[in-house]
């Protein structure tokens, strides 16, 4: 496993940040860390990352304890906080060759170069970090997270701030990177998590709620199915109440119909009753819950 976390506890003086929390991260898995504020997700974040210890439990990263092995952690993991620290008066080069010393790379200059390339930073490498927009500054925070070839990524509200071209950009190159690494996000866009995480992990007070493949948990959480049915003409709805399995009817508008049935085994149904009633059914869709309605109902007492 890239990250193992078995029982971990974080207490700042009376309060529990963690509560005896438990997951794994497989390698080459982008996975979404998510959470209400103040519900873990930094702290879980900080541990891994080895800015600071837990009270109780016992986390690995890439087989080396993170109290026992920081510096061994330190070199498997590249880390861009929610607060992109930034030396704002240096130039791009000059940052990245900075921070590749401190790493003690070897053929620095190659691997700078290589990086700017790989984040999409070629127009900008010239410029002062100060100088730059907000989405080419998150590049510049994962080319100096990525520069020692970490084989985990740990990304705290990575697009935050970003607009939505921005925002576009960063999460392909996440997903580009992902393909080759092992990342934890942490972010509130639940799109984001929709559209570039394999698997879902949801905090609340400091307790995990969910853990599963994003798509399966979103499967999990359906406790009924709505179809979105569009007929050609005009329908009774004491006549649509009738079909066997369905549950609920309600008009959207016109001749279009929220339906809630039992099963998918009642679009049968609808498709009988339509021929039987001398109707065409134009569209009918399957309404999926989203994540974020998942999020709420996980998160609010």
């Amino acid at each position: 496993m890239s990250i193992e976390v078995k029982n971990v506890t974080k207490i700042y003086g009376k309060q529990k940040a963690l509560d005896n929390i438990s997951f794994t991260v497989e390698p080459g898995h982008i996975v979404g860390f998510l959470g209400p504020n103040g519900a873990g997700k930094s702290t879980m974040m900080k541990i891994i990352t080895c800015f600071i210890p837990q009270t109780a439990g016992n986390v690995k990263v890439c087989g080396y304890d993170v109290i026992e092995q920081p510096i061994d952690v330190k070199k498997q993991v590249g880390y861009l906080p929610e607060h992109n620290p930034l030396y704002l008066d240096m130039y791009v080069k000059e940052y990245l060759n900075f921070v590749g010393g401190v790493y003690k790379i070897e053929n620095r200059k190659a691997r700078v170069k290589e990086m700017i390339d790989i984040v999409g930073l070629g127009v900008e490498q010239n410029k002062k970090i100060g100088a730059l927009s907000k989405g080419y500054r998150q590049r510049v925070g994962l080319a100096q997270a990525m520069i020692h070839d970490p084989k985990v990524l740990i990304l705290d509200e990575p697009t935050t701030g970003l607009d939505p071209n921005q925002l576009e950009e960063i999460r392909g190159l996440i997903k580009t990177i992902g393909k080759k690494k092992t990342i934890m996000l942490s972010t509130h866009i639940m799109q984001e998590v929709e559209a570039i995480c394999d698997k879902t992990i949801i905090v609340n007070q400091g307790k995990i709620v969910a853990d599963d493949k994003t798509q399966d948990l979103q499967k999990q959480q359906e406790d009924q199915i709505i179809l979105t049915v569009e007929f050609d003409k005009s329908v009774n709805i004491n006549l649509l109440k009738n079909i066997e399995g369905i549950h609920q009817v309600k008009n959207k508008q016109d001749n279009i119909w929220f339906i809630v049935v039992k099963d998918d085994i009642v679009r049968n149904n609808i498709f009988q009753f339509a021929v039987k009633n001398d109707l065409i059914v134009l569209t009918m869709q399957k309404e999926t819950k989203s994540l974020e309605d998942i999020f709420k109902k996980l998160t609010t007492n």
